[in-house]
């Protein structure tokens, strides 16, 4: 038992001393090997790999997959029509040289990104404000994008970095012009629409007055035919009651006192003072043309 405590310890040993000397390089990583606080060698190569134990020497692994890069807080760039837009735009950009990228940067991505940001706006600046709105928003937007990538492919090689792409996602008015733009936009709809509410209560108002118009036409000429119709009635009821009369002037006589009678007794509340021995309620006594040819013979 004791001569395998010296086995199972030197065995630990080899395990520790392994584990602070080797490592593992990733495909989408670099290996920065550091010698007393100096950069010794940068690895690219993935792999198994060899150093000297801490503190001879450490490593730092970076990643090298393209990273993107956005606008923050866009800001306003003037155009050559001196409108003011503002801008979101993103860059994809990767570490090709780590050396220069830790002088610079050290190992943290957001330091470069901080120091990027104000060259890219810069860059986007100066190509904005070389062309119009309609230019930055529709035909010269990929020229925009390739002359800040071509600004930023020279300024970024002081940072050990490589410009992948350039995009300009979004290209906007500012709030200020936006807001004029929708209030103008409202007024605009809104003078429409009183037009047209003007023009509706204009037709309206003449579909009225000819339906008004043809309505009076229609009562009218309606009245009109009334009138003919009744006067036509009232001619042959005139020519039928001439033609009875004639006939028996006592049932002419009669009918007449009738009429007089139901002209006379309309209301219920009339009041009349006549002698009952009077001409006017000869009819009432005598019974009636009947009564006065039964008494004859």
């Amino acid at each position: 038992m004791n001569r395998i405590i010296p086995f199972v310890l030197a065995a630990l040993l080899a395990l520790v001393l392994a584990s602070s000397t080797l490592f593992i390089v990733d495909q989408r990583q670099f290996a920065v090997v550091y010698s007393l606080g100096e950069i010794k060698s940068v690895i690219t190569e993935p792999g198994l790999k060899f150093k000297l134990p801490p503190p001879f020497q450490n490593v730092v692994m970076m990643d090298r997959r393209v990273q993107t890069l956005e606008s923050r807080e866009p800001r306003s760039i003037f155009t050559a029509e001196k409108k003011s837009v503002v801008v979101d735009w993103l860059v994809k950009w990767r570490i090709s040289d780590a050396r220069t990228f830790i002088r610079n940067s050290g190992t943290t991505m957001g330091n470069l990104e901080t120091r990027l940001a104000p060259i890219v706006q810069a860059a986007l600046n100066e190509e904005v404000t070389k062309r119009t709105v309609q230019g930055v928003l529709s035909t010269e937007r990929d020229a925009v994008m390739r002359g800040v990538a071509k600004r930023l492919t020279e300024d970024a090689k002081q940072f050990g970095v490589e410009i992948v792409d350039v995009r300009v996602k979004r290209v906007d008015f500012s709030r200020e012009i936006t807001d004029a733009v929708y209030r103008r936009m409202v007024s605009e709809r809104q003078r429409v629409a009183n037009e047209l509410r003007s023009t509706g209560s204009a037709l309206a108002e003449e579909i009225k007055a000819k339906a008004d118009r043809q309505r009076e036409v229609i009562v009218a000429e309606a009245y009109a035919e009334a009138q003919r119709i009744k006067g036509e009635g009232d001619a042959k009821a005139s020519a039928i009651y001439a033609d009875a009369f004639g006939r028996d002037p006592q049932f002419a006589q009669f009918y007449r006192q009738l009429q007089a009678y139901r002209e006379s007794f309309r209301a219920k509340t009339d009041v009349m003072v006549m002698d009952p021995n009077s001409e006017f309620f000869k009819a009432l006594r005598t019974g009636g043309p009947a009564a006065a040819a039964a008494q004859r013979k």
